[in-house]
């Protein structure tokens, strides 16, 4: 893994909510400042950031400057950042196909309901988008905790993987 900054990917089908939502946390956590870079794509990506992970994103003072909904191929292209950690948050309950990585990245699966699927009324609609912010604000607060230097590399599998089943 890095020394200095780890670099990480969060993965989902169409990048335009969940993922987004995800990169922008992790990159806006003062606790993560200087020690993680969070990115993220999609496996069919949608092409654009979904309004309303854009305006929860707003309204909850996190930058939104550089997100935009783009292919995973970017991260495997020669001179994409080499990745420490590669998350994937689809939600393989509803049936969506989750991108696998190949390589050394540590991975987890932490899978939330996409918001972007959610019908109905624009209350419906936002408050499914807070419910999967709250989740993966949650994991990723957990995960900008642990103590990733000093746990082997099957302790910390382990712990990422708890944090996608627990939380």
């Amino acid at each position: 893994m890095s020394e200095n900054v780890f670099k990480v990917l969060f993965l989902c089908t169409g990048n335009s909510a969940r993922s987004i939502l995800a990169e922008s946390v992790l990159n806006n956590l003062a606790l993560s400042q200087g020690k993680f870079r969070a990115f993220s794509a999609g496996s069919h990506p949608a092409g654009q950031v979904h309004p309303l992970a854009i305006d929860l994103l707003e309204k909850n003072h996190l930058s939104t400057d550089g997100l935009r909904s783009k292919s995973w191929d970017e991260f495997a292209r020669p001179g994409a950042p080499a990745l420490d950690f590669v998350f994937t948050v689809c939600d393989d309950a509803a049936g969506e196909i989750c991108p696998v990585w190949p390589g050394q990245p540590m991975t987890a699966h932490w899978g939330v309901p996409d918001p972007a699927a959610v019908e109905g009324d624009e209350a419906t609609r936002r408050k499914a988008f807070f419910l999967a912010f709250n989740q993966l604000s949650n994991r990723i607060g957990l995960f900008a905790h642990l103590p990733i230097d000093k746990l082997d590399r099957i302790k910390l599998q382990k712990a990422l993987a708890d944090i996608g089943r627990e939380f």
